[in-house]
This record gives C-alpha cells, structure tokens and sequence, in this order.
C-alpha cells in the first residue's frame, strides 16, 4: 500500500514539475495554484509512503524516477533534446536507486 502512496507521490510530482513552465515564472494564477497544489499532494503522499518505506529509499525512487520521467516528457512533449549525457546520467540514476534498494531489502 505506501508503495501505491509513493507512486502517486511521483505522479503528482510529474504533474507539477510539467506544468512548471505554464506559470511564466510564477506569475500566472492559476498554473501557479496548480503547481502548488500538485507539489502538496506530492509531498503528503510520500509523507505516507516514508511511514513503512525507508526514508532514503523512498526519496531515491521519488526523485529518481521523477528525474528520468521529467526528462522523457520533455524530450517527447516539449522538443528538448535527448543527448548522450542525459542517457548515461539517467541510467546512473537508475543504476543508483536500484543499488540502493538492493541494499535496504532486507532492512525495515
């Protein structure tokens, strides 16, 4: 179940981080309340998830998937560049959170 709370955590993460550039440095109302309210829910809802999910793990996770979605929704939706460095940082992201979950599977 607090693995449920993380991925929707992630989710809401992605929602707010995606809308980022539609507030126009924070002065559009209501992309800005939209950022907002996407970022609490995130933050509420990994706050649940910690409570059985160790708390380096789970922000691993968090922030490691959360870094390689952002960075394929803005190369597909927003026509950034995919580069070489990008691929290979992601992967050590991932290469990251994986060791650490690895390490802390038996741990609770």
């Amino acid at each position: 179940m607090h693995y449920l709370f993380l991925f929707g955590a992630i989710a809401a993460e992605l929602l707010a981080t995606s809308l980022m550039k539609s507030t126009h440095g924070f002065t559009r109302l209501w992309p800005t309340l939209s950022v907002l309210a996407a970022y609490g829910v995130s933050f509420v809802l990994l706050a649940h998830a910690v409570k059985s999910i160790q708390v380096g793990v789970a922000y691993a996770i968090w922030s490691g998937v959360g870094t390689a979605a952002i960075v394929a929704i803005g190369a597909v939706f927003l026509g950034e560049p995919l580069t070489t460095i990008k691929v290979s940082g992601i992967a050590l992201i991932i290469a990251g959170v994986v060791m650490l979950n690895l390490n802390t599977s038996g741990a609770h």
